[in-house]
C-alpha cells in the first residue's frame, strides 16, 4: 500500500537538522515508493524559506538545500490549488497544507504540530507525527 501525504515544513526542517529522528527517515524514503509526497508551489517556497533561514544551523550550503528541494520536486506529485478553505485553521500557513491535502486526496498530513490541525478529519484526513507515520509505513511493507 502506498500512502499519499503532505509533509509539513517542520518535518523537512527537522530532517535536515538531524539524521537521528523519524523526520530524517521519512525524507530518506522519499521517492522509494513507500509513500507519495504531494507538493504545491507555495509549499515548496515555504520549504525553501524555512530551510535556507536555518542553513547555517543545519551545516548546509544553500546549494545543498537546493539539491534536496530539487529532488523533492522530482519525486513529488505536483498539485495546483483551485479552491481555498480559508480560514479554517488557526494559522493561514497551515491552511495551505490543508488545501493541498484536500486537492491531492491525501491520506494524511505529517507534522510535528498535530494540535494545529484540529478538525481536518471532517475532510477525511488524518494528521500524524513523523514517528507515527514512520511506524505506519514500516507496518505496511
Amino acid at each position: 500500500m502506498t500512502f499519499n501525504v503532505v509533509l509539513d515544513t517542520n518535518v523537512i526542517v527537522s530532517a535536515l537538522l538531524s539524521r537521528n529522528g523519524a523526520s530524517f527517515q521519512i525524507l530518506s524514503r522519499a521517492g522509494t515508493g513507500a509513500f507519495d509526497i504531494n507538493l504545491s508551489v507555495p509549499l515548496l517556497i515555504e520549504y525553501e524559506d524555512a530551510t535556507k533561514r536555518r542553513s547555517r544551523e543545519m551545516g548546509l550550503r544553500h546549494s545543498d538545500i537546493d539539491d534536496v528541494l530539487d529532488y523533492l520536486c522530482k519525486v513529488a506529485k505536483h498539485r495546483e490549488i483551485f479552491f481555498l478553505w480559508r480560514p479554517f485553521l488557526r494559522d493561514a500557513e497551515d491552511d495551505m497544507l490543508l488545501e493541498l491535502a484536500v486537492e491531492s486526496n491525501c491520506d494524511c498530513i505529517v507534522t510535528h504540530n498535530v494540535k494545529d490541525f484540529v478538525g481536518v478529519n471532517q475532510f477525511g484526513l488524518k494528521v500524524m507525527k513523523p514517528k507515527q507515520f514512520l511506524g505506519l509505513i514500516e507496518r505496511a511493507k
